[in-house]
This record gives C-alpha cells, sequence and structure tokens, in this order.
C-alpha cells in the first residue's frame, strides 16, 4: 500500500461543497505520508504553519478537483484527509447582540457566580 501512495497517493480535502482530491507532486507526496504517518484524517488547524500553507498552495492550483470530475481518482489510494474548514468571521455587530444579555432571561440566570 505504501508504494502505491507514492507512485499515485491523492490528498482529500473535506471542504463545505464536498470532498476534493489533490493529486501531489512526488515530493509532496513522501512529505504527506510522513504527515499523515499516526492519523488517516487531520483538522486544516492542527496542522503547522508549513503544512496547512502545503495543503492551501496544493488546493489553490490546478490540481484541485471533486471525485466526479476526474477520471479513475476514485481508485488513487489516498494518502490522508484533511478537513478543511474556512474560518467563520464574527462581525463586530454579531458579538454585540451575542454579548448583550436577552431580555426573555430572568435577571438571575444571567448573573455569574
Amino acid at each position: 500500500m505504501l508504494i502505491e501512495k507514492l507512485a499515485a497517493g491523492v490528498v482529500q480535502v473535506k471542504t463545505p461543497i464536498g470532498p476534493r482530491y489533490v493529486k501531489p507532486s512526488f515530493l509532496q507526496r513522501v512529505y504527506l505520508i510522513w504527515m499523515f504517518r499516526n492519523f488517516p484524517i487531520l483538522p486544516h488547524a492542527v496542522l503547522s504553519r508549513h503544512e496547512q500553507d502545503l495543503i492551501d498552495r496544493m488546493c489553490s492550483e490546478q490540481r484541485f478537483a471533486s471525485i466526479a470530475f476526474v477520471e479513475g481518482m476514485e481508485e488513487a489510494p489516498v494518502i490522508g484527509t484533511v478537513e478543511h474548514r474556512p474560518p467563520v468571521a464574527v462581525s463586530a455587530a454579531q458579538r454585540a447582540v451575542v454579548s448583550e444579555p436577552s431580555p426573555i432571561v430572568p435577571a438571575e440566570m444571567r448573573q455569574r457566580p
């Protein structure tokens, strides 16, 4: 299985619009096999800055595609899966609304111990 991953492995990236597959170069496959040596699925947030940059760079290149559009990709061995969820941006107005106490909640429940 290791030889197949080195020869033709892909990385699955879970996105909000569905799984996408990246076909890394040979040297990237070597590094990614090492990166996924202990865990088959890693959240994007736990990767080092270098690893995040590598995944982001591969995703932004032309090799980033869904399985439906890539012939033969379903037979390619998956080196690992990255759960890539973009950070949720919260505006200042949303933070203000969240931090204000609700008038429906009794005063006793709003007090902190």
